[in-house]
């Protein structure tokens, strides 16, 4: 007797029509037979069970009162059959792409857990694809080439552009786990500002009020180690009109750059300029220096950590002799981290970057 429960196996391409001929077979019915009870020309029902035609709605309800098997049998039968030939063409389409590959850094997706180690490469080619959300090379390259007009702007490292989107990817996917009010650049401004008093605390402890403080103001935070190549301390766009991403990958691990980086993306984020991708890269610094949103960036992430007034009077008092002493009691007047005074210093050339770097705390992302 047939079997027409679960005998169907995904794995395997075989046409409805195979099942077909068994219960005539089985029955003694012939094609002519049937195509006489079902009213249709014996040319369909050749084709049907030679795999030439498909079983349609109307033909399945017809094998249904012929059979007595339901019509959702032979129509999962054929949409499986179906499914089947469709992965098998995608199959032999991506086998032939499969070097577009090599420009990924699959091994450290792998270690990261991003994606799951098929061993097989056309198999992982596909993990890759499924990661990006993306159905092709092809459409890979006309959806997220045009993202990466920003960071191309950039000649101060040697770069990967798979290995930036890569990050830039996984951003996305950590943010959308992050439940965010709409955007409200009132709230954003105050958070700002409560986030600055937590400079002096350590990675640990600030990481998850950030991310809080921000998500409250319809900003999502999310930090991703950088990847092979990259050279992003971070980065900002928006996800949606009210939804902003901020994406930080502690590249130079050290608080001094981290808070600089931060409150430039901030800055990114109030300029509200949704339609723009902006990257930081070297110490924090914009890689399109000379444009005036990043001018603004730049300007405003030293002057909210450290005023500019507060900043020139230190200098001015300091003749040029900064003691670990005097650096620690300028950053506690000003309830800042003392190595964020010690990178500014550095940075506009009054401090040698070799100097007072113990004031500086280690960040790490575990």
């Amino acid at each position: 007797m047939i079997k027409l429960q679960n005998q169907y196996k995904p794995d395997s391409v075989t046409p409805p029509g195979e099942t077909l001929l068994e219960l005539l077979e089985e029955r003694s019915m012939s094609q002519t037979e049937l195509a006489e009870r079902m009213g249709r020309p014996k040319k369909t029902i050749s084709e049907i069970i030679n795999a030439k035609a498909a079983i349609t709605p109307d033909t399945a309800l017809q094998l249904e009162n012929v059979f007595g098997v339901p019509a959702h049998f032979w129509m999962r039968r054929e949409q499986d059959y179906q499914e089947s030939l469709a992965r098998e063409r995608e199959h032999k389409r991506l086998a032939q792409q499969v070097e577009w590959l090599k420009s990924f850094p699959v091994k450290e997706m792998i270690k990261r857990g991003w994606i799951e180690d098929k061993k097989a490469k056309l198999e992982n080619f596909k993990a890759v694809l499924s990661f990006f959300g993306m159905a092709s090379p092809e459409q890979w390259e006309k959806y997220w080439g045009s993202r990466a007009v920003a960071y191309r702007k950039s000649t101060a490292v040697s770069t990967n552009k798979a290995s930036v989107i890569t990050w830039l990817r996984q951003g996305e996917l950590l943010a959308e786990k992050i439940d965010c009010e709409p955007y409200n650049a009132s709230k954003f401004k105050k958070a700002l500002e409560t986030i600055r008093t937590l400079t002096t605390e350590s990675f640990e402890v600030a990481r998850p009020k950030i991310v809080a403080l921000c998500a409250e103001a319809g900003v999502a935070v999310v930090f991703v180690a950088e990847m092979p190549k990259m050279g992003v301390s971070g980065v900002t766009r928006w996800l949606s009109s009210s939804k902003a991403l901020i994406q930080l990958s502690l590249r130079y691990k050290r608080d001094d750059s981290f808070w600089f980086t931060f409150f430039h993306e901030g800055k990114h984020v109030l300029q509200e300029n949704k339609d723009e991708m902006f990257f930081a890269g070297d110490e924090g610094l914009a890689y399109d220096p000379d444009a005036p949103m990043e001018r603004e960036a730049n300007e405003f992430s030293a002057n909210f950590l450290i005023p500019e007034a507060e900043f020139r009077q230190f200098v001015a008092a300091s003749e040029d002799r900064y003691s670990k002493v005097e650096i620690i009691q300028f950053s506690s007047r000003l309830n800042i981290a003392p190595g964020i005074v010690v990178g500014r210093l550095q940075h506009d050339e009054h401090l040698p970057l070799s100097h007072c770097n113990d004031l500086k705390q280690k960040y790490e992302l575990n």
